[in-house]
């Protein structure tokens, strides 16, 4: 099981470097650094797959999918099997998927429907919840991520908090990965290793609680600032509003319905087993209705950006009056101090004049943090990142 495993998370990640390396005007090269291959091999994989096509990535031969049907009993068999492969697709996903992989003579999503209610495979309770509405979307890939922890559960004998970052436009799921706690730190990393491949995003969404914001005060958090200084807008859901996070929340309840629900996972690597393989057929296999019925992957595209080893310097336009964070979150201006966090010790932010006489903003990056009034001495407003 394991070493299947294996193969597949490979393969995974062959078909992805293709998927992306199709598209035009892609950058090749750039595409082998972020998967770590050499150029050779990917233009190989590429090769290989036009001539052979996905199985021409397999590292040994396996027999065609596609072959037409002579009988209803065999059509049926096959959307019975689907539907145990996957328990909560409905009529549609079930034909687009068995027509992309080549399959013919797939009857309409209505008729799939009535062979699923007649192998007693539908709850029309559960059924009559999901009902599709159409959902804002960023125009383009990379624009925004959003990223959330899903709801933890049992796992061994600790506690397993699925985090998931996902692009809001094509709702392709850059992470999904299996932690222990939702400390801050871990999370870069696994935010490093998404860069890394995928390129810098120009936002990010949060909801309000930690480790991406600070829920105890109005100071940036460790994260943010890293966010920050990669050149990124970071954005936070409104206060009891998480529908600004909704595309999240949908996949959180895919995640439930299709890996988690039912099952018990002996540790976190069994964990990350499962979320790697639905993290494959979510992105590449599953149909997505508010996609008309594509895959994330066909939406997605890698960001131009590529991710900085070392943190770019802080640059402030030269009529900002730039002041350094003291060590306990203070910086001074006009013989008074100001709040703006630790986190900040030791990084300069700038001080802006507004159209009101005596009323600064400042800004940390290009992020507005706070207000000041010279006038009373007191902070005014609230950072808006």
């Amino acid at each position: 099981m394991v070493m299947a495993f294996k193969e597949r998370s490979i393969m995974s990640e062959k078909f992805e470097f293709v998927n992306q390396a199709m598209i035009e005007g892609t950058n090749i090269r750039q595409l082998c650094r972020r998967y770590g291959v050499s150029p050779t091999t990917g233009y190989k994989w590429v090769n290989r797959f036009l001539h052979e096509g996905k199985s021409g990535l397999l590292e040994r031969s396996r027999r065609p999918l596609n072959s037409p049907f002579r009988t209803v009993a065999e059509v049926e068999k096959l959307v019975v099997a689907a539907r145990k492969e996957n328990p909560v697709w409905g009529g549609r996903k079930i034909k687009e998927r068995l027509e992309r992989i080549g399959h013919i003579g797939i009857p309409s999503a209505s008729t799939i429907t009535e062979v699923l209610r007649r192998h007693d495979m539908i709850n029309e309770l559960e059924s009559a919840k999901h009902t599709a509405w159409k959902r804002f979307e960023h125009e383009e890939p990379n624009e925004l991520l959003q990223m959330d922890f899903k709801g933890h559960f049992a796992a061994g004998n600790g506690r397993c908090h699925p985090l998931t970052v996902l692009d809001d436009h094509s709702r392709f799921l850059l992470v999904l990965d299996a932690f222990p706690n939702e400390r801050g730190i871990p999370v870069m990393e696994s935010l490093t290793a998404a860069f890394r491949r995928y390129g810098l995003p120009r936002g990010m969404i949060t909801d309000n609680g930690s480790p991406w914001n600070n829920p105890s005060s109005k100071a940036l958090t460790k994260m943010q600032i890293w966010l920050l200084r990669l050149g990124m807008d970071v954005r936070r859901s409104g206060i009891r509003h998480p529908q600004t996070l909704g595309k999240d929340e949908r996949l959180h309840r895919s995640l439930k319905a299709e890996v988690l629900q039912g099952r018990s996972f002996r540790d976190l690597g069994e964990c990350q087993d499962a979320f790697d393989r639905w993290r494959y057929v979510y992105n590449h296999e599953r149909p997505h209705e508010a996609l008309g019925m594509g895959v994330p992957a066909d939406r997605y595209r890698i960001s131009p950006r590529d991710f900085p080893e070392r943190l770019p310097e802080i640059e402030y336009s030269a009529n900002d009056s730039v002041r350094k964070v003291q060590m306990r979150g203070y910086f001074h201006f006009g013989g008074k101090q100001y709040w703006v966090g630790s986190s900040l010790h030791g990084l300069p932010v700038a001080v802006r004049p507004t159209l009101r006489d005596g009323v600064f903003d400042v800004y940390f990056c290009r992020s507005k943090i706070l207000q000041i009034n010279r006038n009373s001495g007191s902070p005014m407003g609230e950072p808006e990142c």
